[in-house]
């Protein structure tokens, strides 16, 4: 199970690594549509949550000590304030619909909770490689004189 643990976090983090590829894909697209962050959004607000839902499974019952998978489940908070950021920043336009430096700054906030989430997400990653870690044996003692 701890092996399971290991391969579903190596898939969240591929899965946010996409998503920022897929965030780029939809700020390029020219001309710029409604269906430019379709991928981010499907990737974000379906793949992750789920990926994520399944990493905390698989952290419990690999027998993850608990603040691991709580760390496991915080990418769905912060998927949740991703949702919350993005609003304001859409909301924060001018009556024209024009962006706003409000509106930017919030926006910049949207990458920087991104980036915290890929954080959080490699630090799950890590802990359960060491989780799945085979126990070092003890080491052997070897008498003076005898080959290694």
């Amino acid at each position: 199970m701890r092996k399971a643990f290991v391969i579903i976090s190596a898939l969240l983090l591929v899965a946010f690594v996409l998503q920022f590829v897929f965030a780029a894909v939809g700020g390029f697209t020219r001309p710029a549509a409604d269906g430019a962050y379709a991928l981010h959004s499907v990737n974000g607000m379906a793949v992750i949550p789920v990926l994520t839902l399944l990493t905390a499974l698989f952290a419990a019952l690999a027998k993850a000590p608990g603040r691991l998978v709580a760390l496991a489940l915080l990418p769905i908070g912060l998927v949740v304030l991703q949702a919350l950021i993005a609003m304001l920043a859409t909301a924060s336009t001018d009556a024209a619909g024009v962006s706003t430096p409000l509106g930017l700054t919030i926006g910049g906030l949207h990458a920087v909770n991104g980036i915290i989430a890929v954080h959080v997400v490699v630090g799950v990653l890590q802990a359960a490689r060491k989780l799945a870690a085979p126990v070092d044996a003890a080491p052997v003692p070897v008498r003076a004189g005898e080959p290694v």
